[in-house]
């Protein structure tokens, strides 16, 4: 039985160890959110046996958990580099597939039609708003920016507030409220989706998003010209890393030890 349980113990360190190598494989891909491998032991006995006499049979893995504390904040000086300060996701829609998608990636820029959205098609939702850039209503909508104002100036600058209201600037010195940022927040974001580029889905376990502005409720402000870089902290990593390679190596010594002793017995003379 020692051979399966250290086999078992060698499969959940190589876990991870792939587990702390994507977290270094993306320390410095923004918006990214580390994991960390969770055990627990495994037990079988009946409810016979004496409590005193149960061993264990070995570990298994139990979660890949995703860790959202906040990561740091580096100045960009770009209108459009946003960072939440708090609690969080922007949410963005594809053009294409029509998929919503949250993310802590504040990094956006604008398309030939100007759209506000993420380099992949991912448009950015706000609320829509009034003159006085008071939202009208609390459904999330696309992001545009008109490349000329009511007057017929072309567009010049465009700016977003604390509390997420985006603001174009034209020719002629006159503004345009474009919309409010929409935030998205999760009653279990550990349980949300990974798909890749620092972006997330729904799932069941998850649940469905519950959207606020910036700077209310339990939603943190936003700081436009900044990002927020990967929460990963190298040296943690690498002495994970170190634990997960010493973990790897004394389960192969086990099976090594327990192969010995097979062989001892079966060379026994009687």
């Amino acid at each position: 039985m020692s051979f399966y349980v250290s086999l078992n113990g060698l499969k959940n360190s190589q876990t991870d160890l792939g587990v702390i190598a994507n977290n270094i494989a993306n320390a410095e891909t923004n918006g990214f959110k580390k994991s960390r491998t969770d055990f627990g032991d495994v037990v079988a006995a009946t409810a016979l046996t004496n409590p005193r006499m149960i061993q264990g049979v070995g570990s298994t893995v139990e979660s890949i958990t995703q860790v959202f504390e906040l990561g740091p904040i580096e100045q960009t000086g770009s209108a459009l580099d946003l960072a939440i300060t708090g609690p969080g996701f922007f949410t963005t829609v594809n053009m294409e597939t029509g998929k919503t998608y949250y993310t802590r990636n504040g990094s956006f820029t604008t398309d030939q039609v100007g759209n506000i959205q993420d380099g992949s098609g991912n448009v950015l939702q706000t609320y829509p708003v009034d003159a006085n850039g008071t939202p009208t209503s609390n459904t999330p909508q696309d992001t545009q920016i008109p490349a000329t104002n009511a007057s017929g100036s072309e567009f010049a600058s465009v700016s977003i507030s604390t509390d997420g209201l985006v603001t174009a600037s034209y020719a002629d010195g006159s503004t345009l409220p474009l919309g409010s940022v929409a935030l998205a927040s999760f009653l279990t974001p550990e349980g949300l989706k990974k798909v890749g580029s620092s972006n997330w889905e729904v799932s069941g376990i998850s649940g469905a998003a519950n959207y606020g502005s910036p700077g209310y409720g339990q939603y943190g402000t936003l700081l436009s010209g900044s990002l927020e870089r990967s929460n990963v902290d190298i040296a943690e990593e690498l002495v994970g890393l170190i634990t997960a390679q010493r973990n790897f190596q004394a389960n192969a010594k086990a099976i090594d030890t327990a192969t010995q002793i097979s062989q001892t017995i079966i060379n026994l003379r009687t």
